[in-house]
């Protein structure tokens, strides 16, 4: 069709010309660095609590739920990736989240899809890599369906990175350098600068670099990290400003394979047990032989501001992101069992497994979008309309080597068993995938009074998918063109005195497929467009200056995708029902904090397999809470510590509820002080996790058909230093 054919290309920086631009960028900041005189330190107050998307409404008022977490609270937290942040909210959990891999989470107790659910600087990318994190000012968090926000993605939440940029204030300086070392071996220093340059200062820059050596807290898991990040503004007028940042990141790691379920000794088909929880530092799957895998990724996008007077603007924006992994793991799948039967979902009864050697290299992703949005404000009869309009137009390429290597190596008789190199060089054909979006959305905010709103928004989504195998033989190519609309409604009232109360309703749309995985028969294969509903209503609210809340009921109907027969099928739906309530309070030296949420998780309409009726999803705990109790010295100004509380309860492990991961809690401790040294404002954290050392299994995921178990981490203690000149 006519508009597979627009040209990217024509819009992507070529890489000469991006190289020529960075070495500019690097000459200007070079030059204003030497004509700098030495800074004061200046100290801005913090962004305030907005969710991008949604306007200068703060998180206070707007009907959803959501949670932006800034760049004090990451540094505070030493979070090297995007799960280390998340996790502060009582919505997020572990989804198959190994230590060593990209980030995989659940919220309100739905996978996040890496290919859909996740945004940088608004626009689309693809979170199948490793993130770094030294280069972002914030995290954002909307929970729910995210039709709003997204043409396709699941219903648990839509996560949004945003980078630090350039310092709005003419005479801020920032020159800081962090280091770091800890949660085992490992040690890490990072450098952020920041200014503004010209004559009337239209120019600014923030650049950030890091790089970590990487000897975690499990064994024989070594390897390295590293980033560069620039980010650059020109005010080209009053009402004109041109912005330009990209990132480059790298990370070799040996991979991380979880532990398994126990075959029954008497049957070994039967119901399986769950061993005792093992030390957090056990890498079960090491061999001589293994090789790290490689997360190569180069993201960068380019935004033009105007406004337009009478409160309206206009932005036109432009990302790209081109990922290049080699996914390796020396790989445990079921065991070969002495009378020559298989089982492919467990362990044996004394631990041992079968392993594979598997590589898939030189996996290449590439996605771009260009949005423009206008947004301004509109009286109509009396009543403000606070209008956004957007287009945008997006791709989403897989393009992977024509085989990847899935091969049996033998059989580990436990931790630590050594198994000779691979020698039957097993492969398998990938499949390739391509998607063009074209994505059309109006919101309206509507003032029906001073105090109450109603919300309507609308996204239009037109896609083109298709999928080729590279096997020669039969290549099977499929291609489908899928059109779809999703509504969000809400409204909301502020009391005078009292809390903002909502009301709302969304849709969201996935387009599922089945993994692309040997161990499947439609591996690759689209199974259609998913649409989830959610029904959301909650509170917000302070009393006084100490005390502030929020509470949300949701109801969200979903889809069930699963495997069976040795094939991904759509089948049934998943509900889930929940209440999410948060409180903070402060007092002089105290500040005490927490969030918990109760959810009700239930599968119907199933027609394969009709015992997954009325069953609990796995891996989904009913209860979660996160606590923080934090005391700030008046003796020792610039001293706070915090302990934190993380509890999760008790998750299913086999759809028939016979065998269950009982429920965990852990402590974590940690010190802040802030002071100078010989003028220079110091910030030093001392933190150590799991204080008491607990041993436990932390999640227990079934993927490709295999029942796994996450250990949770050890003690582990951090140490950093941040110096700002």
């Amino acid at each position: 069709m006519a508009h597979h054919t627009l040209n990217f290309h024509s819009l992507t920086l070529k890489r000469t010309r991006t190289h020529a631009a960075t070495l500019i960028c690097i000459a200007l900041l070079n030059n204003a660095l030497a004509q700098s005189a030495p800074p004061e330190i200046t100290i801005t107050s913090p962004l305030p609590q907005q969710i991008s998307g949604f306007g200068d409404v703060p998180l206070a008022k707007a009907p959803f739920s959501a949670i932006s977490i800034d760049n004090a609270t990451l540094r505070d937290l030493g979070a090297t990736r995007i799960s280390d942040a998340l996790r502060l909210d009582a919505s997020v959990t572990d989804s198959y989240n190994s230590p060593a891999y990209w980030d995989i989470l659940n919220v309100r107790g739905y996978t996040l899809d890496n290919r859909y659910n996740y945004r940088r600087e608004g626009l689309p990318i693809n979170a199948e890599t490793m993130i770094p994190m030294e280069n972002k000012e914030r995290i954002e968090l909307l929970k729910g369906t995210s039709g709003i926000q997204a043409g396709t993605s699941s219903p648990g939440g839509l996560a949004n990175y945003l980078v630090k940029r350039a310092p709005a204030a003419n005479d801020e300086n920032i020159r800081t350098v962090t280091a770091s070392y800890g949660h085992g071996k490992s040690s890490g220093i990072a450098l952020d600068l920041g200014s503004r340059f010209g004559e009337s200062k239209q120019f600014g820059y923030r650049l950030n670099t890091a790089y970590e050596d990487l000897n975690p807290y499990i064994q024989n898991t070594q390897g390295h990290r590293n980033m560069l990040a620039l980010a650059m503004d020109w005010r080209l007028s009053a009402a004109s400003k041109l912005e330009f940042e990209f990132e480059k990141s790298e990370r070799q790691q040996i991979g991380i394979n979880a532990h398994s379920l126990l075959a029954n000794p008497v049957n070994p088909a039967g119901i399986p047990s769950l061993p005792p929880p093992v030390s957090g530092t056990q890498n079960l799957t090491r061999q001589a032989w293994s090789v790290p895998g490689v997360f190569n990724s180069s993201t960068r996008s380019l935004r033009f501001k105007q406004n337009l007077g009478d409160g309206w603007r206009w932005t036109t924006q432009y990302g790209a992101q081109r990922l290049r992994t080699d996914d390796r793991l020396a790989f445990a799948f079921g065991v070969t069992l002495p009378n020559g039967s298989w089982l492919g979902d467990r362990f044996a009864n004394n631990g041992s497994f079968d392993l594979y050697d598997y590589r898939s290299d030189n996996e290449r992703r590439l996605t771009d979008a260009l949005q423009t949005t206008i947004d301004g404000i509109k009286e109509v009869a009396g009543i403000k309309h606070h209008l956004t309009f957007s287009v945008m137009r997006s791709r989403q390429l897989d393009r992977l080597e024509p085989t990847q290597l899935y091969s049996y190596a033998g059989t580990s008789t436990g931790y630590a068993g050594t198994v000779p190199a691979q020698v039957l060089n097993q492969t398998y054909y990938n499949t390739n995938r391509s998607e063009y979006s074209h994505e059309i959305s109006a919101t309206d905010r509507i003032e029906l009074s001073a105090r109450t709103s109603a919300w309507v928004g609308l996204r239009h989504t037109s896609s083109d998918r298709s999928t080729v195998s590279l096997d020669p033989a039969n290549p099977n190519p499929v291609k489908q063109h899928t059109g779809f609309t999703t509504p969000w409604l809400a409204l909301s009232h502020e009391y005078s005195i009292g809390p903002t109360v909502y009301a709302s309703y969304g849709e969201g749309v996935e387009l599922f497929a089945a993994p692309n995985n040997a161990n499947y028969s439609n591996a690759g294969q689209f199974l259609g467009a998913q649409r989830s509903k959610q029904v959301e209503v909650g509170a917000k609210g302070r009393a006084g200056q100490q005390v502030s809340w929020t509470t949300a009921l949701f109801h969200i109907d979903r889809p069930l995708a699963y495997d069976y027969a040795s094939a991904r099928v759509v089948d049934g739906t998943q509900t889930h029902q929940g209440l999410d309530a948060g409180l903070k309070w402060t007092q002089q030296q105290w500040l005490l904090s927490g969030q918990a949420q109760w959810l009700h998780a239930r599968i119907s309409g199933t027609i394969h397999n009709t015992e997954l009726n009325g069953s609990q999803p796995l891996n989904v705990p009913a209860l979660t809470l996160r606590a923080l109790a934090q005391y700030r010295w008046a003796e020792i100004p610039g001293l706070r510590a915090g302990l934190q509380l993380n509890h999760e309860g008790k998750r299913r492990v086999l759809e028939n509820g016979s065998l269950n991961l009982p429920a965990w809690t852990t402590w974590h401790v940690a010190a802040h002080y802030d002071t100078r040294i010989q003028g220079t404002r110091t910030e030093w954290t001392l933190a150590i996790d799991n204080l008491s050392d607990q041993h436990y299994w932390r999640e227990s995921p079934r993927q490709f058909g295999h029942y796994y178990l996450y250990p949770g981490a050890p003690r582990t203690a951090r140490l950093s230093v941040r110096m700002s000149f």
